[in-house]
């Protein structure tokens, strides 16, 4: 139920569609006898659109969330006993389509899953994703992921596939379930968290809350750091764009903390998370 409430919930709440809802109930407002408000509403849309759009807006919100966790120090001992990806990859509607992989912006994700599993030869690499679809269905990302790790030469034994998560909550619980069964995870060994930096402090949340201590990998960066923060966008479709990929994260971390799905309201580096410098 929380997943269906939260994806119809944020359809309507996410910036962009907002104001496009303002804009257009404003133009349909016009031609009746509410015409002063139907005005009211499309002046206040098209100034929100060239605000969020066009301002540094997306940056200032998205910059907090992906300085707060710095990667894991990978030279501290012990080794990882293993690597986690999270879904969120890939595009598996279009790629089960065209029998090609098809991954989108958080790419590096799997990139830097596979990379780190070559530099550590004995570690296992997990992934965790189901169909988070609703209109349109595909089949798992975990599929998908298990075939483009083992074609940049992950070995398939190494691979632990979670294939039913559908948000982060579910990663975390489902996994750990699946590790232990398997008998993968014990108290003491550290995995490390794959997934992008602004999704880095509700996912550690998570995991945190399931019981699975983590260290932070984050990637998929969108800012270069502080330099950003006043950078203004020369695409008011990026400027949204970047604005509700923050928003979502902001509100999905109250959501979270509401529901008792993280461990805090915005989750901090532990005393064994040490940065690279």
């Amino acid at each position: 139920m929380f997943f269906y409430l939260a994806k119809a919930v944020w359809f309507v709440l996410q910036p962009s569609t907002f104001i496009a809802l303002l804009i257009g109930y404003g133009a349909i407002l016009i031609w009746t006898g509410w015409a002063r408000w139907g005005r009211r509403f499309v002046s206040i849309g098209a100034i929100l659109l060239l605000v969020v759009g066009l301002s540094p807006l997306g940056n200032a919100l998205i910059l907090p969330l992906e300085d707060r966790f710095p990667r894991t120090d990978l030279d501290q001992q012990p080794a990882p006993a293993g690597f986690i990806i999270l879904g969120g990859a890939e595009n598996r509607l279009v790629g089960s389509a065209r029998k090609a992989p098809t991954l989108n912006e958080a790419g590096e994700r799997l990139l830097e899953g596979a990379i780190l599993a070559l530099r550590f030869p004995d570690a296992r690499v997990a992934f965790s994703g189901g169909d988070a679809g609703i209109l349109y269905k595909s089949d798992s990302e975990a599929q998908g992921a298990a075939d483009i790790l083992t074609s940049l030469g992950v070995e398939r034994g190494r691979l632990v596939l979670e294939a039913n998560a559908r948000d982060t909550y579910e990663n975390a619980v489902f996994l750990k379930k699946e590790l232990d069964r398997g008998g993968a995870f014990s108290q003491g060994t550290r995995w490390l968290l794959i997934t992008s930096a602004y999704h880095m402090p509700r996912s550690i949340g998570a995991f945190r809350q399931a019981g699975f201590d983590v260290e932070p990998w984050p990637v998929d960066y969108r800012t270069r750091g502080p330099e950003d923060f006043t950078k203004p966008f020369d695409k008011v479709s990026e400027g949204l764009r970047r604005v509700d990929t923050a928003t979502r994260e902001w509100v999905g971390l109250v959501a979270y903390w509401l529901t008792g799905r993280t461990n805090a309201l915005f989750p901090a580096p532990g005393p064994t998370e040490d940065s690279q410098g």
